[in-house]
């Protein structure tokens, strides 16, 4: 039996540095996302950061959690605020990512859909608006597990981060895969 798929290396066993650890995780592909939040009600007031350590905990009661380094801003304003917003990218939305990454500074990109209070971005695939009900510290980033009060999703091709690069998934098939 013949495939096509590449030749692996072998494995080989590292003691696990930090820089260890990035190229290892690096090859776990995840979504992007931006997570937002704001001290007011207006645009001005808004701060959002990418993000790809994002997973949900729970179905019932719905839960997500983001993962933020103690050192960034956004743990300070979550922790502050108490809310949190999710906007999982669209597969054209890495200049976005690279926006609020601190990689490029295009604020005309930025549009934002208020959503119970949160700030979200306009074109993503999904829109969770989350209220803080646990936070844990854990090495040098807290975990901020929120309760999500309402959402909003479309269809699409998501934004993927993988290996260090911005990626896209070309859908095959139908959407309907165990379910959704």
């Amino acid at each position: 039996m013949t495939t096509d798929a590449p030749a692996r290396t072998t494995l080989m066993e590292l003691e696990p540095s930090p820089l260890r650890m990035r190229k290892a995780l690096g090859r776990f592909a995840s979504g992007v996302t931006i997570v937002t939040t704001a001290e007011g009600h207006d645009d001005e007031s808004v701060h959002g950061m990418t993000a790809n350590a994002f997973t949900s905990v729970s179905l019932d009661p719905p839960l997500v959690l983001v993962s933020i380094a103690n050192r960034a801003r956004m743990n300070e304003k979550i922790t502050a605020t108490g809310r949190y917003g999710v906007s999982i990218l669209a597969g054209d939305q890495e200049p976005l990512s690279l926006h609020f990454a601190g990689a490029a500074h295009e604020p005309d990109l930025v549009r934002f859909t208020w959503r119970k209070g949160v700030p979200l971005l306009d074109g993503a695939l999904v829109h969770l608006s989350c209220s803080v009900t646990d936070s844990h510290p854990a090495g040098d980033h807290t975990l901020h597990v929120g309760r999500v009060e309402e959402l909003w999703y479309d269809d699409g091709r998501p934004l993927l981060f993988y290996t260090g690069s911005f990626r896209t998934l070309d859908l095959q098939g139908t959407a309907d895969g165990w379910g959704f």
